[in-house]
């Protein structure tokens, strides 16, 4: 749309034009295609624009235009055509435009048009020829007292567009001068069919569609998959529709829903193609005669209540070679030649990064809630106040097209912020549909129910357990939470019901689709949309074994953190973060249930085993709340190496967020623990820790070392290398805090030169950080930025979220030194953002230390670096802090090369995490 032109509402009159044949221009235009379609981009724009019309849009060849005027609308699509039949295009080239126009209600949803009248235009020109100017027969009667000058209405009579919808009187707009003459309309009446009416408009899907017209021409048998309410059968009779001029002798639709027992399948086929039924033959023998020389589509629609007919489908198809299969099922068929095709949920915004409201609408999920809401509420719009919460339903919804046309049914009683806020219970909330709906498709609830009634016992005992899982399982996950364990009292196989084989079970519900697969790095992972889950969590809480699953579920949270939690600091860091990301739900579900259940044992080893994770996702706060929680359990005394651990955690958070005397508090009720019950290497660790909070605190610093030395002594003792280089890098912190600079730096280079013979590479990253302070405060920037470089890409390359957020702020130091403010104002603005984001505090009490002034930004140039700062995520805050300092980084180098402890001097280093 061109700025300063507002788009018209009210009554408004929509033109669709594309061009006929595009792909096989393209083909024989090759280079020189580009600039035809700029050519005919521009000739109609002008006709538009000449007509007071404004260009909404155009896409690939395709222009959509709005007018107040039908009249004009109807004298732009005239002059169109006749300015592109007048232009001259390269050698054997011919550019010919098909045109539809179509008058009604002109809905905004931000910079664009929703709702059925702009499908009824766009259908009504998909139904024209090149040249064709077609116009439904509200633009008649407007238009019909004022035709343009050289312009003739002719009329053709009702047709059936391939929305589906009901018919639609057309007319042919004739120009003076151009071909009036046109093959039959690509209407549905240029093909037999029984395709129903729909009352409501295909929004979206245009890639499924083009994707599933794809994947038919190749198969024979096209089974379209997905749970209640996906929208199989909506996208089935829409494929149905788009290819039907495909088959002379008709598409049809073949509703199995109504019935249960196979052997009416053959039967149900021959009604809806209306072939009588004599019962003189067989009825599948029947069907196969009438089919056997004919080119026909079928639609056979809910197909997953009678799959003991399956073999049907196969011997039509062996039968009828003209024959073409779609299919609409939970379940595939397991036929020869089946090709499959998973229908997703709508796309959706990501509620965490949200468009502005008037590009929410380009989502699919988005664009149905807008549209049925209007059908229900013809005043409703998405606004920037809304636009959070229409996103959110939709996200929560899961993008099913049924779900979200209950929820949009809602509107009319309750606005998008209120209806989230009783959105506990998706089911219930979704309790009523339209009546005119198959009762199964009233409400998501009786959707879902139809699929999980159709599965056996223990199939529906899998899927029962299986939705303990929140972010869904891996197999051996899955075999080992959900399987029948012997006397587990969870498991069922001993109590005289059919065992439980977890593989076989899982192919069951995906063939159902009640839950999905994918693929992690190699293995499949299962898992099930949010909706469908709620269903199945009833169903194990009816089951009476809810709390043996949850148990289990529990420990193998408990044994993947306390696998994961020595790794967090070593080089394979990042695969264990990345997992404990893909396993969050989960954990975070099973130190709710382990604290609702004062499971303490577990819980205080689970949540000392994830401190770590907390703290380098940014999840500080988080973390905090939960291990208080588990503290306080009542039987949490009863397990001091477990309370130790956990003491030791929340003491680790605290330091984190800047909270020192909280962080003292549980550290040293940490190190009396550790004491009392004698753990070498544990009391070591609790001396290392317990000095942090005086260092860093600036409490009390001579109180620190003795502690610090005590450490490093047991830890010398016990033979442990990368503990010695924690804790000299600990005793060198104590020495810069302390002022004394130049013992900072040998205790700080003896500590990097350790670490660097270590699998610590955390410690390693947080010794380059601090060793750049020492040389930094000493005058050397350079040798400085040498090792902050290598620990910002450290810490950026597994997303440490702590660690970049305090080496952006040593990056603004070196700015400042360098006398660029306005770089400094935007990486301090972008290291206190994510310190703000992820609940960091400590990076403030470091500011304070290193004495870090709030630095003014009055003037508009560094108002707006700060602000452009704050607005960075943790990848463009680390591009921009490493960005123009390569000059700088060659000099450390020089500056370093007689350093032992210095990153370039170390032909062993490790090459530095990529960001």
């Amino acid at each position: 749309m061109r700025p300063g032109r507002s788009l018209p509402t009210g009554t408004v009159t929509f033109l669709f034009t594309d061009i006929e044949g595009s792909t096989r221009l393209l083909q024989q235009l090759g280079e020189t295609y580009p600039s035809v379609l700029e050519a005919h981009h521009r000739l109609l724009r002008a006709a538009v624009e000449a007509e007071d019309g404004v260009v909404v849009g155009t896409e690939g060849d395709a222009v959509f235009a709005a007018f107040a005027s039908p009249v004009r609308g109807l004298a732009a699509a005239a002059a169109g055509q006749t300015a592109l039949a007048d232009a001259s295009w390269p050698a054997g080239g011919q550019v010919r435009v098909r045109m539809g126009l179509h008058t009604g209600e002109g809905v905004l949803a931000g910079d664009t048009y929703v709702g059925l009248d702009v499908h009824r235009a766009a259908r009504i020109a998909a139904a024209a020829h090149g040249g064709q100017i077609l116009l439904s027969d509200s633009v008649r009667v407007l238009v019909e007292p004022a035709v343009p000058t050289g312009v003739e209405l002719v009329d053709l009579g009702q047709h059936r567009l391939k929305d589906l919808a009901r018919p639609e009187h057309l007319h042919q707009a004739t120009v003076a001068a151009l071909p009036a003459d046109f093959p039959p309309l690509r209407t549905l009446e240029a093909t037999p069919n029984n395709l129903p009416t729909q009352l409501t408009s295909f929004v979206g899907r245009e890639r499924e569609v083009a994707e599933a017209v794809r994947l038919l021409a190749g198969s024979r048998l096209l089974t379209l998959t997905g749970p209640g309410g996906t929208g199989k059968t909506r996208l089935g009779l829409q494929l149905a529709a788009e290819v039907a001029a495909d088959y002379p002798d008709g598409a049809f639709f073949v509703p199995l829903a109504p019935i249960d027992d196979p052997e009416l399948v053959p039967r149900a086929v021959l009604t809806a193609l209306g072939v009588l039924d004599t019962g003189l033959r067989p009825p599948a023998e029947r069907l196969a005669d009438h089919l056997r020389e004919r080119r026909l589509l079928l639609l056979l629609d809910n197909f997953e209540q009678v799959v003991a007919a399956a073999p049907l489908v196969a011997d039509l198809l062996r039968a009828a070679p003209g024959l073409r299969v779609v299919v609409t099922s939970r379940a595939v068929l397991h036929l020869s030649g089946e090709q499959e095709f998973p229908v997703p949920p709508l796309g959706l915004p990501d509620p965490a990064e949200l468009p502005q409201a008037a590009a929410l609408s380009q989502y699919e999920a988005v664009a149905l809630f807008i549209e049925r809401a209007v059908a229900v509420k013809p005043d409703f719009q998405v606004t920037n106040a809304n636009a959070p919460a229409v996103a959110e339903l939709c996200a929560r919804l899961d993008g099913l097209p049924l779900a979200i046309e209950l929820a949009a049914a809602r509107v009319k009683l309750l606005p998008p912020q209120a209806m989230l806020a009783r959105l506990g219970s998706r089911l219930d909330l979704l309790a009523s549909g339209s009546r005119d709906l198959p009762a199964r498709q009233q409400t998501l609830r009786g959707a879902i129910a139809w699929s999980h009634d159709l599965l056996d016992e223990p199939s529906r005992r899998l899927f029962g357990r299986f939705a303990i899982f929140v972010d869904g399982a891996t197999l051996e996950w899955a075999e080992r939470v959900c399987g029948d364990a012997g006397g587990d009292e969870a498991g069922a196989g001993s109590s005289g019901t059919a065992s439980l084989d977890v593989l076989d079970g899982l192919s069951a519900l995906v063939d159902q689709s009640l839950v999905r697969q994918d693929e992690a790095d190699g293995e499949p992972r299962f898992w099930m949309l949010g909706t469908i889950r709620e269903f199945a969590l009833e169903r194990l809480v009816g089951s009476g074994e809810a709390d043996a699953v949850a148990e289990r579920h529990a420990a193998a949270c408990l044994d993947l953190g306390e696998a994961a939690a020595p790794e967090l600091t070593g080089p394979r860091q990042k695969v264990w973060l990345d997992r404990l990301d893909q396993e969050n739900g989960n954990l975070r579900a099973a130190l709710g249930w382990v604290a609702d259940h004062d499971r303490a044992e577990t819980g205080l080893r689970l949540g000392a085993a994830l401190w770590r994770f907390w703290q380098m996702r940014g999840l500080l706060a988080e973390g905090a709340e939960r291990l208080e929680r588990l503290l306080a359990l009542p039987h949490a005394a009863d397990h001091p190496a477990a309370r130790a651990a956990a003491l030791q955690a929340a003491g680790g958070l605290a330091y984190w967020r800047g909270e020192m005397p909280k962080a003292a508090e549980y550290y040293e009720q940490c190190l009396q623990l550790r004491r009392e019950l004698g753990d070498r290497p544990a009391i070591a660790n609790a001396l290392y820790d317990v000095s942090f909070p005086y260092v860093v605190g600036a409490w009390d610093i001579p109180r620190a070392v003795p502690l610090i030395e005590e450490s490093l002594a047991l830890y010398r003792e016990l033979g442990d290398r990368a503990a010695v280089g924690r804790a000299l890098w600990a005793l060198g912190n104590a020495r810069y805090f302390s002022q004394d600079l130049e013992a900072a730096a040998g205790i700080l280079a003896e500590a990097l030169t350790t670490l660097r013979g270590t699998e610590d590479v955390f410690s390693l990253a947080w010794a380059l950080h601090t060793l750049g302070l020492v040389e930094h405060r000493l005058g050397r920037p350079e040798v400085a930025e040498g090792y902050w470089r290598e620990a910002l890409q450290r810490f950026a390359g597994v997303r440490d979220v702590s660690g970049v957020t305090l080496v952006l702020a040593d990056f603004a130091d070196l700015a400042r030194a360098r006398d660029d403010i306005a770089r400094m104002v935007r990486l301090r603005a972008a290291s206190a953002g994510l310190a703000s984001r992820s609940g960091m505090d400590l990076a403030t009490i470091v500011d304070r230390m290193e004495q870090r002034g709030a630095d003014a930004v009055d003037e508009p140039t560094l108002a707006r670096a700060a602000e452009e700062g704050r607005a960075m995520n943790l990848e463009d805050a680390v591009a921009y802090a490493l960005t123009g300092v390569s000059a700088a980084a060659d000099a450390s180098e020089t500056a370093g090369a007689a350093d032992p402890a210095h990153p370039s001097a170390s032909p062993s280093s490790p090459e530095p995490a990529h960001v």
